[in-house]
Order: structure tokens, then C-alpha cells, then sequence
């Protein structure tokens, strides 16, 4: 668990700070993806890697990190926005995968009205924490709400998760323009996810990226493509991590093989 004294929530903060290079958010233009699947398991690589690693649940409306890794944290997000706590004293560390996570409120859609000004704070907060880990990974809510947006724009790289689903593929259009256009420059690159095989989903990538370089004159990179594999559903449904439970599966081996392209950045 991640200890020590933490900046006050309140404490003066200057009009712009620096984002937090080592904060990677996962990102989707719908729900059903596989985002925070994907967010848990790329945390539980990195940590695997040597990476000293936060998973901070982000999804603000529909947080469920703490139900997929099994957990019954004592704290979460809810007390770090009420002021009874702050970031650091919310972090729990999950013992089975190495890694420290800051749960959001499951079952309840409080935090996804917060107010901006306080959504900023906490922000802020999260980057100064970052300071204390190699890697942040930062699940984000499905869309391009002003929640997600503010908490994306603390990250130093942002992964956007797509399937073939047309819906899904004209959502995660629509979050790298709206992105662009807030930061132009962002380090964005593509995560396709539940592909037939790896040839399938560098094609649905290519679909992507013809519609960026197209309209927004953009080229994202891919990060990688996660293979279609029925251990990853046992694992969601056993509430354990894929690499705790199929460390040598097929989408194991593709989070791996995303996580050495981060680290080799």
C-alpha cells in the first residue's frame, strides 16, 4: 500500500502543471470493449515487467475495477472526493497481482456529476501521485463526457480500445477527434480488442486509422491487437486476473506484447 504524506486537496496549485508522462489512461468511445478487462491486465503485465504500478478506476459512472479483481476495498474514490480522505490514503494494494488500485464507488453514479473544479483537484492529485510509481494505468468512463475528458488530459498516453463493432469503431473515432482537438500532439495509439486473430485486427486498426489520417490528418499508432480467447471471459467470470489464472492464454501473450511496446517508449 502506497504510505506517506500526500499535497492537501486543498493546497494552492499553479493555472497549468505539467501532465504525468508515466499515466497511460484506457479509453473507449462505447462501453462493452473490454476496457477495464483490459485496464486490469495490462496494469498486472506491467507489474510482472518490474514496473511499480497503480490501477486507478476512473469510471466515474460505472466504476467496477474492485468487482472484476474480487475486491472489498474499505475505501474509494467516494472519500477522496467528500475530502475524509486523501489519494494516498485511499490506494489499497492488491496483493495477487503486485500492484496498488484506487477503487471508484461501484453501484452508484454519484461521482459522475462531480463538479468540475473538484474533478480538476482530483486530477491534479493523480498527478502528483504518479510521481510515486513507474506507471499509472487510468481506466476511464466509456465516452467523451467532461469527466473523462478532464482525467484524460492528465495522461502521458492514451489507449483507445476498439472492437469491430462498427459502434465501437465510430466511437473511438469520435474520442481521438474530440482529443485532438483538446491536445493536439497527444500520444494516442490504438488497442484492438477480441479480434479473430492478429491479421483481423490489424485490419480493423487500418479501418481506423484511414478515417484519422482522412479527416483529422493524424496517424495513431497501433499498440497491439488482443486475440479473441475464451480465458479471458473465465477469468471475468471468476473475478481473478487473466494472468493470475491463464498466464500462458493467447490474450495474455498479446497484453505482454502491448506492455514491451509502452516500455520500449
Amino acid at each position: 500500500m502506497t504510505t506517506g504524506s500526500s499535497t492537501p486537496s486543498l493546497a494552492p496549485r499553479p493555472a497549468h502543471r505539467p501532465k504525468a508522462k508515466n499515466v497511460v489512461a484506457v479509453a473507449s468511445g462505447k462501453g462493452g470493449v473490454g476496457k477495464t478487462f483490459f485496464s486490469i491486465s495490462l496494469t498486472h503485465a506491467l507489474s510482472r515487467a518490474g514496473q511499480r504500478s497503480l490501477l486507478f478506476d476512473g469510471d466515474l459512472g460505472l466504476a467496477n475495477v474492485d468487482i472484476q479483481l474480487g475486491l472489498m476495498p474499505k475505501h474509494d474514490l467516494g472519500s477522496v472526493v467528500t475530502g475524509r480522505l486523501t489519494l494516498n490514503q485511499a490506494a489499497v494494494n492488491f496483493p495477487e497481482g503486485g500492484f496498488d488500485v484506487i477503487a471508484g464507488r461501484s453501484g452508484s453514479g454519484s461521482l459522475a456529476n462531480i463538479p468540475l473544479s473538484r474533478l480538476q483537484i482530483l486530477a491534479d492529485d493523480l498527478a502528483l501521485m504518479a510521481g510515486g510509481y513507474d506507471r499509472v494505468v487510468l481506466d476511464l468512463g466509456a465516452g467523451v463526457e467532461k469527466t473523462v475528458r478532464a482525467l484524460a488530459n492528465q495522461a502521458g498516453t492514451i489507449l483507445v480500445v476498439t472492437t469491430d463493432e462498427p459502434t465501437s469503431l465510430t466511437d473511438a473515432y469520435a474520442f481521438v477527434k474530440v482529443t485532438h482537438m483538446d491536445r493536439p500532439g497527444t500520444d494516442i495509439r490504438i488497442v484492438v480488442n477480441m479480434a479473430n486473430s492478429t491479421r483481423e485486427g490489424e485490419r480493423i486498426y487500418y479501418t481506423l486509422l484511414k478515417a484519422c489520417e482522412g479527416f483529422l490528418k493524424i496517424s495513431p499508432p497501433l499498440a497491439g491487437v488482443i486475440r479473441r480467447d475464451i480465458k479471458v471471459r473465465e477469468a471475468i467470470r471468476n473475478q481473478t486476473p487473466l494472468f493470475t489464472r491463464s498466464p500462458n492464454s493467447e490474450a495474455a501473450a498479446d497484453i505482454e506484447g502491448i506492455v514491451a511496446h509502452l516500455l520500449r517508449k
